[in-house]
């Protein structure tokens, strides 16, 4: 007899189930676990690590990234007004910037500001200033989109019916488009934030101190200072991890929310 949809779910269910089951079993047979406890978990060699990748890497990690993803906000803001605006050069003006900073590797901003900056001006800027100020030009770029469109979701009936009341259009935008933008693009700005939280490891190309170094670095750094194989860089990457799971978490919630809501 012909299986029913029901079974057939089932057995594909099942057959999965025990091909997953096998995969695990000669992953568990093959595997040299010594070999890799060796390489990725050898907590004994990086004690001296702590409590200074916690009270300095992870403190700068979430500074470099406050102060890029703030400027981001306020930049991307800006050019969605830009490209959103009736004056053709704004909108030129803001596509271009999109455009050049989404198609650039954010590493070329970071070098840029470190090196080209002191070379063509004279300026010399701390790790904070460089990789804030790049995080928010490449965050901007990616913010704006993100950013126009919450602003284009917002129904037009609200922003017409603001006006025929007499509230000028400054006003009606910035009490009544804006504020529900925002709300809307907020699940993808956490987002952002989390890939903002990232690329702050690319301040090292530029050179670090002691006192600005990030995760990242402190990692690298352990790799020579402890011969503990990869453990130092699997250090780094659980603090990353305490920063960007529970940034996840709140942007699934938000998400349900704003689902629920519609």
């Amino acid at each position: 007899m012909a299986m029913t949809t029901r079974e057939r779910a089932r057995l594909s269910l099942g057959i999965q189930a025990g091909l997953f089951v096998v995969a695990v079993a000669v992953l568990a047979v093959v595997m040299d676990w010594q070999a890799i406890a060796t390489s990725f978990f050898d907590v004994e060699r990086i004690g001296p690590m702590f409590p200074d990748i916690l009270v300095v890497g992870l403190k700068n990690t979430l500074a470099y990234t406050a102060v890029g993803f703030l400027l981001g906000l306020l930049g991307g803001l800006v050019l969605a007004l830009m490209k959103l605006s009736s004056f053709p050069v704004y909108r030129w003006l803001a596509t271009g910037y999109i455009e050049f900073f989404r198609g650039i590797p954010a590493i070329l901003v970071f070098l840029a500001l470190g090196f080209g900056v002191s070379i063509a001006f004279g300026w010399n800027l701390d790790s904070l200033q460089i990789a804030g100020v790049s995080l928010g030009l490449v965050g901007a770029a990616y913010i704006a989109e993100t950013l126009r469109a919450g602003l284009q979701a917002v129904p037009k009936g609200q922003i017409e019916a603001a006006r025929a009341l007499g509230m000028p259009a400054w006003r009606a935008m910035v009490t009544i488009q804006i504020p529900q933008a925002v709300r809307i693009v907020l699940p993808p700005l956490t987002n952002e934030a989390i890939l903002l939280t990232k690329d702050s490891s690319l301040i090292f190309v530029v050179g670090l101190t002691a006192g600005a170094a990030e995760l990242t670095k402190f990692g690298r750094d352990g790799i020579n200072i402890y011969q503990a194989g990869l453990t130092p860089l699997v250090a780094a990457g659980v603090c990353y991890l305490l920063i960007t799971v529970p940034l996840s978490i709140l942007a699934r919630r938000m998400e349900r929310r704003t689902s629920t809501k519609k």
